[in-house]
């Protein structure tokens, strides 16, 4: 993310106060951070894609907006629900993709992107969802510790401000919930018989 802008915090707070324009203001002071996590995340699909990293970015405006009543702490804390809403974007395209093609080639992240969660080339993005909800019931701290890193693109740093954690704490949380994926993600591989090596 980009140095973090001490006016940001105000205007969280003021969004509270359901004011479009306090909204909009805010749009402005984070829309090139949301942008690239939206480009970031747009990388890992097929290049004739239908949802645009702009796209992305307004259908999170919109949800965004009718997140009005959250108690708006910093602007760590709304990078966390962007990062849910992205999360949620995506796999609803996913899976409607998914729908339309019956059966069709199921959305996969690409080898980098992969890496960087868990290790592992080529994660189905409907995949890691289910395994995000499934790690969710068992260590809901290690869920969110993926969803800020993976889907927010925050920093370990970034993720201890925001959870209010030490960074090797939330380091140690990354590691063990990475290497949970990495089984829960193969067994899935191995049982729908694909390749394991992408």
């Amino acid at each position: 993310m980009s140095a973090p802008n001490p006016d940001v915090t105000l205007m969280l707070r003021a969004v509270a106060g359901g004011d479009r324009r306090d909204l909009d203001a805010l749009m402005g002071a984070i829309y090139a951070d949301l942008r690239r996590l939206a480009v970031s995340h747009m990388q890992a699909e097929r290049a004739d894609h239908t949802l645009q990293p702009t796209a992305l970015v307004h259908e999170a405006y919109l949800k965004l907006i009718d997140q009005r009543s959250t108690d708006w702490r910093d602007r760590m804390h709304f990078f966390a629900v962007a990062s849910r809403i992205i999360r949620r974007i995506l796999v609803d395209h996913a899976r409607e993709r998914l729908a339309e093609k019956r059966g069709g080639g199921r959305g996969r992240i690409p080898m980098e992107e992969a890496e960087h969660l868990v290790g592992a080339p080529g994660v189905n993005i409907t995949a890691l969802d289910e395994a995000l909800d499934e790690l969710a019931e068992l260590d809901a701290r290690q869920a969110q510790i993926v969803e800020l890193r993976f889907f927010g693109g925050l920093t370990i740093e970034e993720i201890a401000e925001v959870l209010s954690m030490g960074k090797r704490s939330v380091d140690r949380e990354w590691q063990c919930a990475r290497a949970w994926l990495y089984c829960r993600l193969a067994d899935e591989e191995d049982s729908e018989g694909g390749p394991s090596d992408g």
